[in-house]
């Protein structure tokens, strides 16, 4: 039987453990590219069966025709979100694969975490700790309880923030484009209009994939509609977020804090050391000058759970593909993800037809 090779793009030591440990059980060809997978990178791929990349890679209209010129027949993105992939330019030609749950909790949890750490000047603390200044000035926060939070996006990942909310005593209200009502009951979330989550929440939390009719959602006018004082958190895409807007929201302190694990610029800078050097990037800047902001390296999805289901699901995406198996994680242009593919590889299953 012929070998499978899998080429990996962007890829850091830590992919390397996980995906060697889980190939044991596929026995694929695997090579690693630190190199972003893009229109000039692509040529790499010659000669592999399928090629895996992660959020920051362009897999755009001119990368992706490159793929299927060098024969390639899987795109197995390493993630639950595809934004950065032209589906439409792979519509029949190529499979595009994904993982859609790799651990609600990873990400869910480090939401709650960040709120906590930036509510209660945890990081702060700790520099103040370090160089002996045992001084509380300024590190004052609020309860959790009694405060209404507002969770925009109440898929998988939602809901399992909900769920950890349910000990703190809070108020729940939802927005979702697909309401579901029965966890809604059981979590005790209300879905409401966005005006009126806006207006009442004193925390809200994105949880939702980027599409093109949500760029931009928190935008100059939302938070022109949201309390004053309001904490904002961003687990999820970046360009959610209007990052100018939100600096107009902080400078005027109608934003009272605002937790960013990701960025709508962040393909230059987050997952790399950039140390050595100065950021060019005037938002990212200004972003980073307020205490009242905490931004990470969009590592919410980073625990050892979630990286071992990542690697796991992502080689057995590639098998299912190359052996001819139903499709679960399949996306393409015409069902974009809201439905498993019922068809068969390789080749276009029956939704690429």
């Amino acid at each position: 039987m012929k070998e499978i090779k899998v080429a990996f793009f962007d890829t850091k030591p830590y992919d390397r453990e996980f995906f060697d440990k889980a190939n044991e059980k596929f026995g694929f060809q695997l090579t690693y590219f630190e190199t972003r997978l893009g229109p000039a990178s692509a040529r790499m791929a010659a000669g592999f069966d399928a090629v895996s990349a992660f959020v920051n890679d362009d897999v755009g209209e001119e990368t992706v025709k490159e793929l299927i010129r060098l024969g390639v027949k899987v795109i197995a993105m390493r993630c639950a979100g595809y934004n950065n992939v032209n589906l439409a330019a792979a519509y029949g030609k190529i499979l595009v694969m994904r993982v859609p749950g790799y651990s609600p909790y990873a990400v869910a949890e480090y939401a709650l975490a960040m709120l906590q750490t930036l509510n209660r000047s945890l990081h702060r603390a700790y520099n103040r700790i370090r160089e002996n200044n045992f001084s509380i000035n300024g590190l004052i926060g609020f309860d959790l309880r009694g405060k209404t939070f507002g969770i925009i996006g109440t898929g998988k990942i939602g809901r399992v923030f909900a769920e950890l909310l349910q000990g703190f005593g809070v108020r729940l209200l939802a927005y979702d484009v697909y309401p579901n009502q029965e966890a809604a009951k059981a979590l005790h979330m209300e879905y409401v209009p966005l005006e009126k989550l806006y207006a009442e929440s004193d925390v809200i939390s994105l949880h939702c994939p980027l599409t093109p009719d949500n760029v931009h959602l928190i935008n100059s006018e939302a938070i022109s509609r949201m309390k004053n004082g309001v904490y904002l958190i961003n687990t999820s895409r970046g360009k959610l977020v209007d990052t100018a807007a939100l600096i107009a929201g902080l400078k005027s302190r109608k934003i009272g804090g605002a937790c960013l694990d990701v960025y709508e610029e962040e393909s230059d800078y987050f997952f790399e050391d950039r140390s050595g050097y100065a950021i060019d990037d005037d938002i990212l800047a200004r972003l980073l000058t307020f205490p009242n902001v905490l931004v990470t390296s969009h590592q919410a999805f980073f625990t050892r759970e979630a990286m071992t289901n990542i690697a796991e699901v992502t080689l057995q995406n590639v098998s299912d593909c190359m052996e001819g198996r139903e499709l679960v994680n399949c996306i393409c242009y015409q069902c974009d993800g809201n439905r498993q593919c019922p068809g068969k590889g390789p080749g276009a299953p029956a939704c690429h037809a």
